[in-house]
């Protein structure tokens, strides 16, 4: 039997959406049932959230019939909050902690007071890292991270001296992906709107090109440097032109393919092709985000926030993300 503390209430404020498409004007302000901690679950008061473009594609229908389960929903699943309760099974976390966790995306939750965590996907937040910073990672930097190691890079000092191209490197992944390259000792080449120019150069990037201009357009290296791996976070560029600006074995990770990467992907694999496209899906898992968290307390690591909301006004947050000009995370922080 779950583990419950007497303050928590019977009911709580949320938004959710019942129907596809609608945008920010589909989310409902709604009052339900705090849900309860079952098996290997903990129930977190929430404290703060992130909106990632995936949350918007859901409701959009992008991934249906995957995503999601059930209407209505709540979405949303990169989270901090505390533990307020935890279901049988769990050893490691405790009422009281603070935590940054993923939620399950089949259930969602995130735009809510209260929500309900996997406890292997939950990790203790310390102090030095505040709920909004936290809550940034677990997409975000969970997929930068994952990208580069599929390129080669190791965080331990082992990793050999790789050149990375990271494109839209001033959203959400990006930013994170910049940081870790440096980390790993990579030599990064980077693009993204004039404006941000000068925060992605302060955060380690070598070469930082304007992706409006020809240059930035054709993607190659100033320094005409080959590209042993690419982490590519936007859209619209074929592997027409990844494929010449590429080491003998340079891969692209595509963190947003669409059907064409996919097949173009599962071809490569399949050829054993020596430069590949490789269509990236996040695995989310405790010890990358336990890792993660260590380097943002350990000031090795940073979430560029673009904007706060309160839960109020998550509509705004939502529609922000969907208009595609955010520096950073769009974080909705929870009233008390």
């Amino acid at each position: 039997m779950a583990a419950t503390a007497a303050t928590t209430p019977a009911k709580m404020r949320a938004l959710q959406y019942e129907a596809y498409g609608q945008g920010a004007a589909g989310l409902k302000h709604v009052e339900v049932p705090v849900p309860s901690a079952k098996k290997n679950e903990v129930l977190l008061k929430l404290q703060a959230a992130t909106v990632n473009p995936v949350d918007w594609k859901i409701q959009k229908g992008d991934l249906r019939p995957l995503l999601p389960r059930k209407l209505p929903f709540i979405p949303v699943t990169d989270v901090a909050g505390e533990v307020v309760a935890v279901g049988p099974g769990v050893e490691d976390l405790a009422a009281g902690d603070q935590v940054v966790a993923m939620l399950n995306s089949l259930n969602g939750g995130g735009l809510a007071e209260y929500a309900v965590a996997p406890a292997n996907l939950t990790v203790k937040r310390p102090s030095a890292v505040s709920a909004a910073e936290g809550a940034g990672l677990p997409i975000a930097a969970g997929t930068a991270l994952q990208s580069l190691r599929s390129i080669g890079a190791k965080f331990d000092g082992t990793g050999k001296p790789l050149n990375v191209l990271i494109t839209a490197a001033s959203g959400g992944v990006g930013l994170y992906a910049v940081q870790l390259a440096k980390l790993a000792n990579l030599h990064v080449t980077a693009t993204c709107g004039t404006r941000n120019i000068d925060l992605v150069k302060s955060l380690g990037a070598d070469e930082v090109m304007d992706y409006r201009t020809p240059e930035g357009a054709s993607l190659q290296s100033p320094s005409g440097k080959k590209y042993d791996g690419v982490v590519h976070c936007t859209v619209g560029v074929s592997w027409s032109t990844f494929k010449p600006l590429l080491s003998s074995s340079g891969r692209v990770i595509d963190i947003t393919p669409n059907f064409s990467a996919i097949l173009a992907g599962g071809l490569h694999k399949v050829t054993f092709a020596k430069k590949r496209l490789v269509p990236l899906l996040l695995w989310p898992n405790k010890a990358d985000l336990e890792f993660l968290v260590g380097l943002l307390e350990k000031g090795k690591l940073k979430t560029v926030i673009d904007s706060r909301f309160p839960l109020s006004d998550a509509g705004k947050a939502w529609q922000s993300s969907i208009d595609g000009h955010a520096t950073g995370k769009i974080i909705i922080e929870m009233e008390s």
